[in-house]
């Protein structure tokens, strides 16, 4: 029977659980190392590389919803690791920035994920990485094709 589902061949699935250990290993380095979630560390990361942005923006960029977004940002605000400003642009939000103990944080993490990187992926030769890289875009892609627009 081909349409009998299969949870184990199933490719959302077995994208799931490769995702979630990843992540699992790469958030406990964090939270042992750094006192950080992956939520807080995404934040980090895309302040360092984008500069100051509003919640919302940051929610855009990181695929994490509102909510997550805003309890990662209190959790930085609250730990001294951004600062949040009035957004010129509009009075309603806030800009969020790196603080300097951010950046330090920052400059701290950035190596060890870097090098939790390499651990994950060290099995796999260039060519690989590249095709994988390669197909992550094309599946990212399909699924935002298919996903129902946000409201």
């Amino acid at each position: 029977m081909a349409d009998t589902l299969k949870l184990d061949a199933f490719l959302p699935y077995r994208l799931s659980i490769a995702s979630n250990r990843v992540s699992n290993a790469i958030a406990t380095t964090y939270q042992a190392l750094f006192g950080l979630r992956i939520p807080e560390w995404r934040l980090v990361a895309v302040l360092a590389e984008g500069g100051a942005m509003t919640q919302q923006a940051l929610g855009a960029r990181t695929h994490m919803d509102k909510v997550t977004v805003s309890r990662a940002a209190i959790a930085l605000g609250d730990r001294g690791l951004v600062t949040r400003a009035p957004n010129p642009a509009d009075q309603r939000s806030h800009l969020l920035t790196l603080s300097e103990a951010g950046w330090q944080l920052y400059r701290e993490i950035a190596p060890k994920a870097l090098e939790l990187e390499r651990q994950i992926f060290e099995a796999f030769s260039a060519e690989e990485l590249g095709r994988l890289r390669q197909m992550l875009e094309r599946l990212e892609a399909a699924a935002a094709a298919v996903e129902p627009a946000r409201g």
